[in-house]
Order: structure tokens, then C-alpha cells, then sequence
């Protein structure tokens, strides 16, 4: 049994969600789908699924027809039961392949900037021991618009609703970054969307000296709740 993770960009895997989950007994099996490798055929042997963040958007099916695939693969894996976590991009695929509503927002949403948990978030056991404001790193020009049917949102900021929500009780998204170490934020800071939004690489890692260590350690703590509630070893 193991944990399946769907890379969608060579820069962005599993990080510290994937040293929580190695750190708690699982095996990760890395599908680099921007790479050419395929999507599952089937359920067999998987305790989870840890979707990543990736530059496509989910509409972009004709450049990157694993999308689709992976869409498919992720709600027959809800409708299983099957622990899913996805992560900015991930958490756009799982509302999209749910049935909810993907979507540009006015502006893009990058750097570092405020959480706040709302009421169901602030009742979640995978927020336990997180402060209700936050500050995380975002990095999306798109958004969860619209919920799936059943979908309760857990998170949210000013320019995005939907930072982080559940639906039903094993599926989670995660639109802002909470797993990166200060490598990864380095790579992100060079990011196109980053001069976009008219947001200067220096200044990103500039204010990693104010924000990283109270981040980096929530975020972990949020890892290890996610691999000891929602994929228990236990329960294999």
C-alpha cells in the first residue's frame, strides 16, 4: 500500500508533505505526469493521494491531456473514499473534478499574505494548534470559484475565497503553499507569475526573513496532521 503523488511540474513535488508522509511509515509513488508518465489504471494499493501544484490550469486539456485523466482518476478515488490532499493547482483539479467551478481571478494572488481559517477550519483537526491568521505563501492566478456539491471551505483571504476547503471528510485542497523550505521559495520567487503580479523575486525573499520560520514551522506541523489523521498508518 502507498501514497500516490501526482507531480505536474518539475519544481514542485511533495516537499514537506512528502517528508511527513515517509516520516509516518508510507511509501510515496511519484507519477511525474508532466514528464509522460500515465495515470493510474486503478485504486489497487493505494492508502492516498497527494495531488501538487504545477503553471497549467485545469481548462488547459488540449496542451496537457493528462488533466483529464487525472480529474477522472480523482473523483473516482473520492467517490472511494480514498484520503485525497491537493495543493494549489491539485486543490483546482479536485474542485473542478467534483463539479465545482474553476476560474481566473481579477488579479494574481502572490507572495507572502494573511490566512485566516473560518468557523469549520477553526473546528478541523488538521488545523489543531494553528493560529486562525496566518501568513503563507500564495502563488495562483486562478481559484476554486465555486464548490463542489457538499463542499465546506476551511480558509480563506481577501482575493480568494476558497484557500482551503473539504469535501466530505477525506478530500482536502489547499490553495496557498504551505509546504515549501526556503529552496523551493527561491524557485518560486523566479516564477512568471511573480512579474506579473509586479512582485519582485527580492522582495519575496526579503520578507522570508520576517515570515519563514513561524511559516515553515506551521506548515510542518500541518504536514505531520495530515499524515497521521488523514492517511494513518493504522488504517492500511
Amino acid at each position: 500500500m502507498s501514497v500516490l503523488v501526482f507531480e505536474h511540474w518539475p519544481t514542485e513535488g511533495p516537499a514537506a508533505i512528502g517528508a511527513a508522509l515517509r516520516g509516518q511509515g508510507h511509501r510515496l509513488r511519484m507519477f511525474r505526469l508532466h514528464a509522460g508518465e500515465p495515470v493510474p489504471a486503478d485504486l489497487d494499493d493505494v492508502d492516498g493521494i497527494v495531488s501538487m501544484g504545477g503553471p497549467m490550469n485545469v481548462d488547459e486539456v488540449s496542451q496537457h491531456p493528462w488533466l483529464a485523466g487525472e480529474m477522472g482518476y480523482l473523483k473516482q478515488a473520492h467517490e472511494a473514499g480514498v484520503p485525497i490532499v491537493g495543493v494549489c493547482l491539485g486543490a483546482q483539479l479536485i474542485g473542478a473534478a467534483l463539479g465545482g467551478q474553476v476560474g481566473a481571478m481579477p488579479a494574481p494572488e502572490v507572495g507572502w499574505g494573511p490566512v485566516k481559517l473560518v468557523f469549520p477550519g477553526t473546528m478541523d483537526p488538521l488545523f489543531a494548534g494553528i493560529g486562525w491568521d496566518t501568513v503563507q505563501f500564495h502563488l495562483h492566478g486562478q481559484e476554486v470559484k465555486a464548490l463542489p456539491a457538499g463542499g465546506v471551505t476551511l480558509a480563506s483571504t481577501k482575493a480568494c475565497k476558497n484557500q482551503a476547503f473539504r469535501v466530505g471528510q477525506r478530500t482536502y485542497g489547499f490553495q496557498y503553499h504551505f509546504e515549501w523550505d526556503r529552496e523551493d521559495l527561491a524557485v518560486a520567487a523566479q516564477d512568471g507569475l511573480v512579474a506579473k503580479a509586479g512582485v519582485s523575486a527580492g522582495q519575496i525573499m526579503q520578507q522570508a526573513a520576517t515570515y519563514y520560520e513561524a511559516y515553515r514551522r506551521l506548515g510542518d506541523r500541518l504536514c505531520r496532521s495530515i499524515a497521521m489523521l488523514l492517511f494513518p498508518i493504522d488504517k492500511r
